[in-house]
C-alpha cells in the first residue's frame, strides 16, 4: 500500500497530476480543490495516497490531509460512490464540507457534487452518520515534508477545558476546532448544548453544536 507520496511536480492534467520521486513518476488523480491548491510545476510536493486496486488497473489518489483521505475511504463504502464520484464530492464541497454536511444530515450538499444524485446523497448522509464524529475528531495535520517542503508551523490553539462529567464534551470541542471555529465560539455552542441536553453523545452533541454555530436568518 502506498500511503504517501512526496517528490516534484512533473506535470498536472485535468484531473491527475505526475509526481517525480527520485527518478520514478507517479500519476495522482486528485479533486477540484486539491489540484487548485497545489504548488507550480517543478516544485516539491508531498500528498496522502490511498491506492484504489482492479482487475486491469492500479490507481493513486491524492489528498492534502488525512481527514480528507479517511472521507475518501468511507465515501467509496457506501453503494453508488465510486471514486470519481468521491473526489467530486470532496472537490466540491471539501473534507470540511462533507464533516458539515454529514454530521447535520444535510445531503443536499452532498448533492451538489457532479454525478450524485439526491437518492445516493441522501444514502451517504444516513450511512455514514455515526462516523462522521470519530472523522471530525482527527488531527488534521498536512503531511510531513521535512526533506521536500517547509512550511509555517501554524499556532497551537488554546481548548477551553470542559467539564468531566460527559467526555463527549472534549470531543466534540476538538472537532469544532479541525473544522475551523475559534474555540471560544466552539466552547460557547457545546456548553449551550450540554446545557439543553446533559447526556448527549457525542454525535448529536457535534450536530446540536454545528446548528448552533451556523448563521442565522
Amino acid at each position: 500500500m502506498i500511503g504517501k507520496i512526496a517528490g516534484r511536480l512533473e506535470y498536472r492534467s485535468t484531473d491527475h497530476v505526475l509526481i517525480d520521486v527520485r527518478g520514478v513518476g507517479y500519476i495522482v488523480y486528485v479533486s477540484d480543490r486539491v489540484m487548485a491548491g497545489l504548488p507550480a510545476n517543478g516544485e516539491a510536493v508531498a500528498l496522502y495516497t490511498d491506492l484504489l486496486v482492479r482487475e486491469d488497473n492500479l490507481q493513486l489518489f491524492g489528498f492534502t490531509t488525512l481527514i480528507e483521505k479517511e472521507w475518501h475511504r468511507l465515501l467509496m463504502s457506501v453503494q453508488g460512490i465510486g471514486a470519481k464520484a468521491s473526489m467530486a464530492i470532496l472537490g466540491t464541497i471539501g473534507a470540511e464540507g462533507v464533516s458539515r454536511a454529514i454530521a447535520l444530515g444535510d445531503w443536499s450538499a452532498i448533492a451538489k457534487a457532479k454525478g450524485v444524485g439526491p437518492k445516493t446523497a441522501q444514502r451517504v448522509a444516513i450511512e455514514l452518520k455515526d462516523k462522521a464524529p470519530n472523522v471530525m475528531a482527527m488531527t488534521g495535520a498536512e503531511p510531513e515534508a521535512d526533506d521536500v517542503i517547509e512550511t509555517e508551523a501554524p499556532a497551537p490553539v488554546r481548548r477551553a477545558s470542559p467539564p468531566k462529567a460527559n467526555p463527549a464534551q472534549a470531543e466534540a470541542l476538538s472537532a469544532l476546532g479541525n473544522l475551523g471555529y475559534a474555540p471560544g465560539d466552539a466552547a460557547a455552542a457545546v456548553a449551550e448544548a450540554i446545557g439543553a441536553e446533559p447526556d448527549m453523545d457525542t454525535a448529536g452533541l457535534i450536530r446540536a453544536a454545528l446548528k448552533l454555530l451556523a448563521p442565522k436568518g
